[in-house]
């Protein structure tokens, strides 16, 4: 069942984890920048991914929310082939600034090195997939204080109804 509607724009434009699944199956968690109606992500020579990609591009792709303080659950599921594109340091830039800050100099060195050092020596490349379906679900659900005498209500647990 399907909540309401949510900005996919803006559900894309945080900060959040996705996890990609390859043909294997395999599935790791990764940073990735949504930009030009597709989500890239860094991978390099250090990675299974790039083998797995040429070897089977169809991925798929869910980015998602869970906050159990306020209920908001929601989900982008992306599916489509994948691409591995030369590295360019501006988008590299935007998309490490997403998660770590605009100060470079606080970055963790490994960082530092994905925009600094030579493409050919770190095998660093962009995954893109521009996807071919893209599903979004809000199952979001209200969360409100337990009740004296409820089950939890000792421990300051809380209740939760799904959102209609």
């Amino acid at each position: 069942m399907t909540g309401a509607e949510f900005d996919i724009e803006a559900f894309l434009a945080q900060p959040l984890t996705a996890r990609i699944a390859t043909n294997g199956p395999t599935v790791r968690p990764v940073w990735y920048l949504w930009e030009d109606t597709a989500l890239w992500t860094i991978t390099g020579g250090w990675a299974a991914l790039p083998g797995r990609v040429r070897a089977d591009p169809a991925i798929a792709v869910v980015i998602d929310q869970c906050d159990l303080t306020t209920g908001t659950v929601r989900q982008v599921i992306a599916r489509g082939r994948a691409e591995l594109l030369p590295f360019d340091v501006a988008r590299g830039r935007r998309k490490l600034s997403r998660y770590l800050g605009d100060d470079e100099q606080r970055w963790d060195a490994r960082f530092r090195r994905y925009l600094h050092a030579d493409p050919e020596r770190t095998g660093i490349v962009w995954l893109r997939l521009r996807p071919e379906s893209l599903l979004a679900t809000d199952l979001s659900y209200d969360v409100r204080p337990a009740t004296r005498g409820s089950p939890g209500a000792t421990r300051g647990l809380w209740r939760a109804t799904r959102r209609p």
